[in-house]
């Protein structure tokens, strides 16, 4: 990764030493706690250097800070040389301390990409795959779920997101032929200015040679839609890219019905709650059927996934859904399948 395209909202995070310094800037605030844990700073420089002997004493003085209202000052933790990396919260730094091991596997970006099939309701034919972020590790599987919670206690959430993008693009090459797709998540929340944000993103895709029309980034289903107008800003950004864009989850949570028309992406991805038994549930039948229809009248094309049911996909099928993902179909793996059950 190049630091061309790193912020301080995805920069690579400083390591934590057995022993050093933990910084503060220089405020009343600040002095008025430091003194009053008895606790003896060097002062250089506008800066506060505490010095500590172990994770658990750090970890200690972390503590009085925090008692002593400070957990929102920024921080930082440095070594004898006293050089101060980008400050963070004290809050933040406690909690990449306490997930140290979660942060290692962060920062060392071994990542690999599991691809789930998605197929043409039409044709039967493959139509492309949805990358998933999974670790590299042959002795120890961390649930992307649990990565992901951490990241966000940390402050790292923006930069596992960007490297979950980076995989995926990387992990099709040789995988996945030209003018198939490859479907990948992004958190709106972690891209803070998409013309920069996403720089890094456009920059892979070019290095690895990656047809830009092959390339959809989809909504992640956790994300509260709360500022369409960012949203909106985001799904330019990518198609003015040559890319094209999707709106995971509908009809579950905060993506609805009535923001498509705003929104205007080329794909929706229809919850897999309605999907689950709609061929006997007949509320769920009626939801899709209006989706489909609200869809198609905007030309966006529609995917059912979470798909686990022959009678599932073929009520799909008959209401005129385009796509389909699901275990059904095939669960992701680490090597694309060439051939799926239809």
């Amino acid at each position: 990764m190049t630091n061309q395209y790193l912020c301080a909202e995805c920069g690579i995070p400083f390591p934590i030493m057995h022993q050093g310094f933990l910084a503060l800037p220089v405020n009343d605030a600040a002095s008025l706690a430091v003194f009053k844990n008895g606790l003896k700073p060097k002062l250089i420089e506008n800066k506060l250097y505490i010095p500590y002997d172990s994770i658990q004493s750090l970890e200690e003085e972390i503590q009085m800070l925090e008692e002593g209202g400070l957990g929102e000052i920024r921080a930082a933790v440095t070594g004898s040389e006293l050089k101060v990396p980008l400050m963070i919260e004290l809050s933040v730094l406690k909690e990449r301390i306490r997930n140290k091991e979660m942060v290692d596997v962060i920062v060392s970006n071994k990542f690999v990409s599991y691809f789930q099939p998605i197929i043409n309701l039409k044709s039967h034919d493959l139509f492309g795959y949805e990358a998933l972020l999974r670790v590299d590790h042959s002795e120890k599987q961390v649930p992307p779920g649990m990565l992901f919670e951490a990241a966000h206690k940390t402050g790292l959430y923006s930069l596992l997101d960007q490297r979950a993008r980076e995989t995926a693009i990387k992990s099709r090459v040789g995988k996945i032929p030209n003018g198939m797709k490859t479907f990948i998540n992004f958190l709106p929340s972690t891209i803070y200015n998409p013309e920069f944000c996403l720089q890094h993103t456009f920059s892979i895709v070019d290095k690895y040679n990656v047809s830009p029309s092959d390339l959809v980034f989809e909504v992640v289903e956790t994300e509260e839609i709360n500022d369409i107008d960012h949203l909106k800003n985001i799904f330019k950004t990518y198609k003015a890219s040559g890319m094209k864009v999707a709106l995971d989850d509908v009809g579950s949570g905060f993506a609805t019905l009535d923001i498509l028309s705003k929104l205007q992406p080329d794909y929706v991805k229809l919850d897999r709650n309605f999907i689950s038994y709609c061929d006997q549930n007949t509320m769920n039948q009626k939801f899709l059927q209006q989706a489909v229809h609200i869809s198609k009248e905007m030309g966006i094309k529609v995917l059912g996934e979470g798909i686990e049911r022959k009678e599932e996909l073929e009520f799909c099928a008959a209401i005129g859904m385009d796509f389909a993902q699901g275990y059904y179909l095939g669960k992701p793996v680490k090597d694309p399948v060439e051939q799926v059950r239809a």
